[in-house]
């Protein structure tokens, strides 16, 4: 069984509402690294759990080595404070930012952990053959504020193979105050829920409808999938503290380490805590199914097209 959350858990939040942090609501990610070497393990973990935690995974100092250069970026741009070591991460007065792909590039440690040797040597075990990653690196620098909203990845990601899984990557040590990721325990069984939502595309759109045009042309970036003019990011809900009073199962989560890779399916709802520090927090989300399965045309090339104009769908409503 996964560990549950101690007495000291600190007082935490996502989306800005406050979580419950006893026992019975939150609790800690179950540990499968001594699952490496065990292929149908890992498979039947998967089965059981929605995810797998793997601390240590990858090799640390070479995380650390993709973070400094990260850092330095974010220094040389003015996102740090120079008042503090730049090691220190502490986010410059009134800079505020979430998503940064472009701090992917040109980072050699940074792909050579996210795209070689034991992440994709645990994904060929893990698949059972050839695999294939997606080109998009999705980088994380997440100033202190509002997480990430609960949600499945698939209604990003879905034209391709459904079996597909994500690696968050803890880019550097986030304890929970700094607002790390979290999973809702079974939310990948609760297709009683979420059947009708996990079928969404957050890139079609209804073309016979009223904001047809306004989609086509970049006005609007995401329709909601029921067809109404509402916007859409995608979420499951905005409210992580109801989600999990209606769903069961707790919140659960760790104080990740520089090492830690935790892969999740594409089912599996997961949000992030609210970042409560004066640091940035540095992470990326990364994509892998087998090479002989279909993938999403969105995240593949030299400049994939991504959530862009050229990625809309039209569909009959």
């Amino acid at each position: 069984m996964t560990t549950t959350t101690s007495p000291q858990t600190p007082s935490l939040t996502a989306v800005r509402k406050p979580l419950d942090t006893s026992p019975e609501a939150f609790g800690r990610l179950r540990d499968s690294a001594d699952l490496l070497g065990d292929a149908e393990g890992l498979r039947g973990r998967m089965r059981e759990d929605g995810y797998l935690f793997l601390p240590g995974l990858l090799d640390r100092d070479e995380v650390l080595d993709a973070r400094r250069i990260i850092l330095e970026r974010l220094a040389q741009q003015g996102w740090l404070d120079p008042a503090h070591p730049v090691a220190d991460a502490v986010v410059a007065p009134g800079r505020h930012s979430y998503f940064m792909p472009d701090l992917a590039r040109d980072n050699a440690p940074l792909l050579r952990a996210l795209y070689d040797g034991p992440m994709m040597a645990f994904f060929a075990r893990f698949l059972g053959g050839p695999v294939r990653h997606f080109d998009y690196t999705w980088m994380r620098a997440v100033t202190p504020g509002r997480g990430t909203a609960p949600h499945c990845d698939i209604v990003y990601m879905g034209r391709g193979t459904r079996s597909l899984y994500t690696a968050w990557t803890p880019l550097g040590d986030i304890p929970m105050s700094i607002g790390g990721l979290m999973l809702l325990e079974n939310s990948h069984r609760r297709m009683d829920r979420t059947g009708a939502y996990l079928q969404q595309d957050v890139d079609s759109y209804c073309e016979n409808g009223p904001n047809a045009e306004k989609v086509r042309s970049g006005q609007m970036h995401w329709e909601h999938w029921d067809g109404s003019g509402r916007d859409w990011d995608g979420a499951f809900s905005h409210d992580p503290p109801a989600l999990r009073d209606e769903l069961g199962g707790r919140w659960l989560t760790a104080d990740y380490r520089a090492g830690d890779v935790l892969v999740f399916s594409m089912a599996t709802i997961h949000a992030s805590l609210d970042n409560g520090s004066n640091q940035v927090r540095l992470s990326s989300d990364t994509r892998y199914q087998l090479a002989s399965e279909p993938i999403d045309e969105r995240w593949i090339g030299d400049n994939p097209v991504a959530h862009g104009t050229a990625a809309k769908r039209g569909r009959i409503c």
